[in-house]
């Protein structure tokens, strides 16, 4: 009986280890998870210069590659939002009242936010960044 419990006993103590192994050479092979991180709550601001105040509203989702990537800028959210708002303060109506001109400022955006991670990180860690919704108040 005695026997019997020992020789189980390295059974497993041997395949424990070849599984592991095979569940990491599993993961190795798969190509990395695409994630988007939504920036909750919107950002909401006001933008221009003048008397009259004018607003913005965006909903951002920010497209990274892999959990790791994905964490780091989970926990640099609040650095993201602050470039994000301070760019949309700057804005003009010109700046806003196109598709194009939201298209360009889409790009200054992702270039704003990869800079900043890239500062944090060492890496720009987003892959893309989207407007889910853009709404301005001239």
């Amino acid at each position: 009986m005695i026997q019997v419990k020992r020789l189980t006993a390295l059974l497993l103590a041997l395949t424990l280890p070849l599984l592991a192994v095979a569940e990491e050479e599993t993961k190795e092979g798969e190509a990395p998870k695409v994630a988007y991180i939504d920036l909750v709550p919107s950002l909401v601001g006001n933008y221009g210069a003048g008397p009259r105040l004018k607003y913005f509203k965006a909903d951002i989702s920010l497209k990274v590659t892999g959990t790791e990537a994905q964490d780091k800028v989970t926990r640099h959210e609040p650095l993201i939002r602050n470039q994000l708002v301070m760019l949309f303060s700057q804005q003009t109506d010109e700046t806003l009242g196109s598709s194009e001109a939201k298209e360009k400022l889409r790009q200054e955006a992702l270039k704003q936010v990869q800079q900043a991670l890239n500062g944090e990180e060492g890496a720009a860690l987003v892959d893309d960044l989207l407007f889910n919704n853009l709404i301005v108040q001239p």
